[in-house]
C-alpha cells in the first residue's frame, strides 16, 4: 500500500476509534513494542544520518505521545518476563536506546527523567575507556562536512584512510591521529567538534551516574561494538563487555542487542552460555511471547519516520498490514 493513501487510511481508522480498539485489545496486550533510538543531535547529526538520529525535540515529542496515548512503559527486563508470562498490561513498550554516546547522557537521559520513563542502555564500552570519538562514523561525517572546494579532497583522503587502515591494522590512538589530519587537510574546526562531544562515547563517571540514578539500565552490545564469525572471538567480545560493565555499574548484563543488526543464529548457543536472556535485534515488528527469545524485533525510530507511522506501530495497526 503507497505511503500516503495507507496515511489517509490510519487517519481515518483513528478518528473512528479503531485505532484505540486496537490498541486496547487482547492481541496487542500479549505483545510488546520495544522502541529504539540510536543518537539525538547535538548539532547537525540528524541531517548527517537522518536514518539514525532525531533532534532533541522530536525526541521529547515521541515520548509525550507516549504519556498521551497511555502507553504503558516498563523497564526492558520486566517487560520481557510479562510478555513471557502473559502478565503484560495494556498498551506495552519498552525504551532501548544503542551504544552509549554522550548525547543520551546530555539530552536523552533528562527527557526521560522528566517523564518518568525507564530505558536500556546497550552499552558498548571501549570508546567508553578511550575517550575519542568512534572512528568510522567520524570518519563519515567529516567527509560529509567538507566544504564544496574540499569535496575532491575528500574522496582522496577516504580512499587513502581505508587503504592505511586495511593495510596496518590501526590502533585507536593510530586511527584519531588520522582523524585530526583528516579534518586539517579537509579545512574543519575539529577542536570544536571534539568540544562538543559530538560521536564519542559517555566516559565511565557518566555511565555509573546514570546507572546509579535508577531509571537507565547498561546491557551488553560488546565492548568494540562487532559480532566476529569465530565463537572464540564473539565470546570475547561479549565478556569483555560484560565484566566492564559490571566494573562500573556493579550489575552484570542480562540482555544483549546485535551491533549494527548483525545475527547468525550460531550466536544463541553463545548468549545462553553468558547468561544473557534475551537479544534484541533492528527488524521492525511486535515482540509475541512465543517469539525466539534471542530475536526480539524493535522499532527503530528516526527522523524519517513520521508522527502517523509511529503511532500506528504504538498501537499494533501497523504489524496487522500484509507485508
Amino acid at each position: 500500500m503507497l505511503t500516503e493513501p495507507l496515511r489517509r487510511f490510519y487517519l481515518t481508522l483513528r478518528s473512528a476509534g479503531i485505532d484505540r480498539r486496537i490498541a486496547d485489545s487482547n492481541w496487542r496486550r500479549n505483545r510488546l513494542l520495544v522502541l529504539c533510538w540510536h543518537g539525538i543531535s547535538l548539532d547537525d547529526e540528524h541531517l548527517w544520518r537522518p536514518g539514525l538520529y532525531i533532534t532533541p525535540a522530536q525526541f521529547r515529542s515521541r515520548l509525550a505521545l507516549l504519556r498521551e496515548n497511555n502507553y504503558k512503559v516498563l523497564p526492558l527486563s520486566e517487560a520481557l518476563d510479562r510478555l513471557w508470562t502473559g502478565t503484560l498490561p495494556p498498551r506495552s513498550v519498552a525504551i532501548t536506546f544503542d551504544d552509549g554516546a554522550y548525547d543520551f547522557h546530555a539530552l536523552a537521559a533528562p527527557a526521560l527523567a522528566e517523564f518518568g520513563y525507564p530505558a536500556t542502555l546497550y552499552l558498548t564500552t571501549y570508546y567508553v575507556d578511550y575517550q575519542r570519538p568512534v572512528f568510522s562514523p567520524m570518519l563519515a561525517y567529516l567527509l560529509w562536512k567538507a566544504p564544496p572546494h574540499k569535496r575532491e579532497a575528500a574522496l582522496a583522503a577516504s580512499i587513502r584512510v581505508e587503504k592505511e587502515t586495511h593495510r596496518d591494522h590501526l590502533s585507536g590512538h593510530d586511527k584519531d591521529a588520522l582523524l585530526t589530519s583528516l579534518a586539517r587537510e579537509l579545512d574543519i574546526d575539529y577542536e570544536k567538534i571534539l568540544s562538543r562531544r559530538i560521536l564519542q562515547l559517555m566516559n565511565q563517571d557518566e555511565v555509573r551516574q546514570l546507572s546509579d540514578a535508577g531509571n537507565i539500565t547498561m546491557e551488553n552490545h560488546t565492548h568494540r561494538h562487532r559480532t566476529p564469525v569465530e565463537p572464540e572471538l564473539v565470546l570475547r567480545e561479549l565478556r569483555d563487555n560484560n565484566i566492564r560493565i559490571e566494573e562500573i555499574t556493579g550489575r552484570r548484563p542480562s540482555h544483549f542487542c546485535y551491533p549494527s543488526g548483525v545475527f547468525r543464529k550460531e550466536y544463541f548457543p553463545l548468549l545462553e552460555q553468558e547468561r544473557l536472556r534475551s537479544a534484541t535485534t533492528c527488524e521492525a515488528g511486535l515482540a509475541s511471547r512465543d517469539a525466539n527469545h534471542y530475536l526480539i524485533p524493535r522499532l527503530l525510530d528516526h527522523s524519517f519516520l513520521p508522527e502517523w507511522k509511529y503511532l500506528a506501530w504504538l498501537s499494533g495497526f501497523h504489524a496487522l498490514l500484509p507485508g
